[in-house]
């Protein structure tokens, strides 16, 4: 278990789309160096699903030949067909990754609880194998197939040692709270914004996107909860939350990738790979000036 924050990392490409190594492996050891404790690459921000499997797997070993920890790593590897799914939490475990984020079958909607279940069941038991740490990505907004409390807790009671977690992007309090409720259950709220009350029912931290870019104040947040300095960390979650919600008022990845550019003087930070846009300048500058005027970051 990784213990803190995560940072759910950005996928940096060149000018012709292609997944830029050396700007990966220089945002990896920023953010590792910036208070984060793992990063969770090819996740919702780092455009999972527009990226490749052999992609992943090349940027993942990238990342550990130039001294990245493993034990740090828990990739995305939720497609909808399980055999590139099992390919890509092969991959990962024979690296040494900590675990593997994996969304349920998300094409098909309307599916009922035993069908998620079979397919998680199939995964489990083709790969095989006593490394594999599955942690379930649950965020039907974007996926549109949930994973609800009752598949989430017979999948962990069936394989407690393999399903060991879940990250849980849904915004819905209840819904955490619901899910750290279930014993052995290791649950990572897909936000910074209830980290604290999370923190006290028992979660290890959180997997933020806003970690790309505000890494060191959420991770002393969540250092001070683990302290016990309870009054201290809600005094600096107070400007943490507000940053988010600044950040919601504009397209994530594309506002995060641009002051990334912005802030680095390098412009290919900006690109994306189709259908996600990039805001316009305007918007980045409008985005810098608040978040400098506001909060003293400077992008």
């Amino acid at each position: 278990m990784i213990k803190g924050l995560i940072a759910p990392i950005l996928t940096p490409f060149d000018d012709h789309l292609t997944v830029d190594q050396e700007k990966f492996n220089v945002l990896a050891h920023r953010l590792l160096s910036s208070g984060c404790a793992g990063l969770a690459p090819f996740g919702t921000t780092g455009e999972a699903l527009s990226v490749g499997s052999a992609e992943r797997k090349t940027a993942l070993e990238g990342l550990v030949k130039v001294g990245v920890n493993p034990a740090v790593l828990i990739p995305g590897t939720g497609l909808c067909n399980l055999p590139d799914t099992v390919e890509l939490c092969r991959h990962a475990i024979e690296l040494g990754c900590a675990g593997v984020m994996t969304l349920p079958p998300f094409y098909y909607k309307g599916m009922n609880d035993q069908g998620l279940f079979d397919y998680f069941v199939r995964l489990i038991e083709t790969i095989n194998d006593y490394r594999l740490k599955i942690y379930l990505y649950h965020i039907p907004q974007v996926s549109g197939v949930g994973l609800p409390i009752p598949l989430v807790t017979r999948l962990h009671n069936k394989f407690p040692e393999v399903v060991v977690g879940i990250k849980d992007s849904s915004g819905d309090w209840e819904n955490t709270k619901a899910l750290l409720e279930i014993d052995g259950l290791i649950v990572y709220p897909g936000a910074e914004l209830p980290v604290i009350e999370a923190i006290r029912l028992g979660a290890p931290g959180c997997i933020s996107a806003t970690a790309n870019l505000n890494s060191a104040r959420i991770a002393e947040v969540i250092s001070l909860c683990h302290a016990g300095q309870w009054e201290a960390a809600e005094a600096k979650q107070k400007s943490v939350c507000s940053i988010r919600k600044l950040f919601q008022e504009y397209a994530p990845i594309p506002a995060q990738k641009a002051l990334l550019a912005r802030q680095l003087e390098q412009p290919s930070w900006g690109n994306l790979r189709p259908p996600l846009q990039p805001i316009t300048t305007e918007r980045v500058e409008a985005l810098a000036e608040s978040l400098d005027r506001q909060f003293g970051l400077k992008f």
